[in-house]
């Protein structure tokens, strides 16, 4: 070892998905003649910014929203708030081909702008999208998609019609674990002002 370095011992383990945190949303997808469906998602995230490009990743094996997503080509990412965790984990638990989520947790489908599934009038921040590539990559498919529109409920934005994270309480999975994104600990480029 180099003398000044201090040594840190590291536990080397396999190879897993230990990013964390990482988002928690709700999808919602919908066939032209069906029902609309909800899923929680963990396994999504920004992969372009312009044009704006996201993805979600699905279990393929007999997944009701995977079909879904796939057949139609579209989905809204519904971005919740910390006082519906309890939904999101219902969500993430049950099938839709059995369940009805929107009745059973008493959320409310609003039309959207661009796309046949529905927005989730309760969730702060709706973000339409419309696949673009679906990428097969062992248990799950990534589905890259295109943002056509995003939604923010008027009453988490500030002065400035910016989104407020204060307002938002967005949150994590981590582990198992849903965990709070709290506490602000600079902003971008903060560390090159003197």
């Amino acid at each position: 070892m180099k003398k000044g370095m201090v040594a840190i011992k590291k536990i080397t383990k396999g190879p897993s998905t230990v990013l964390f945190p990482v988002p928690n949303v709700l999808v919602t997808s919908c066939l032209e003649a069906g029902n609309p469906n909800i899923v929680t998602i963990a396994w999504t995230g920004i992969m372009n910014s312009e044009p704006p490009v996201v993805y979600i990743s699905l279990r393929s094996e007999g997944r009701h929203s995977h079909r879904m997503v796939k057949d139609s080509g579209e989905f809204v990412i519904n971005i919740p708030t910390a006082s519906q965790v309890r939904i999101v984990d219902y969500c993430g638990t049950v099938s839709g081909e059995k369940v009805n989520k929107f009745k059973e947790t008493g959320l409310t489908p609003v039309p959207a702008s661009c796309v046949r599934a529905p927005l989730i009038a309760e969730c702060p921040v709706n973000l339409e999208c419309k696949v673009r590539q679906v990428l097969s990559l062992g248990s799950h498919d990534a589905f890259i998609a295109d943002v056509l529109a995003v939604h923010y409920n008027e009453d988490v934005l500030d002065e400035k019609g910016q989104p407020d994270l204060d307002k938002i309480r967005p949150y994590g999975y981590c582990f198992n674990e849903y965990r709070l994104v709290a506490d602000k600990l600079g902003s971008f480029g903060y560390s090159k002002k003197g």
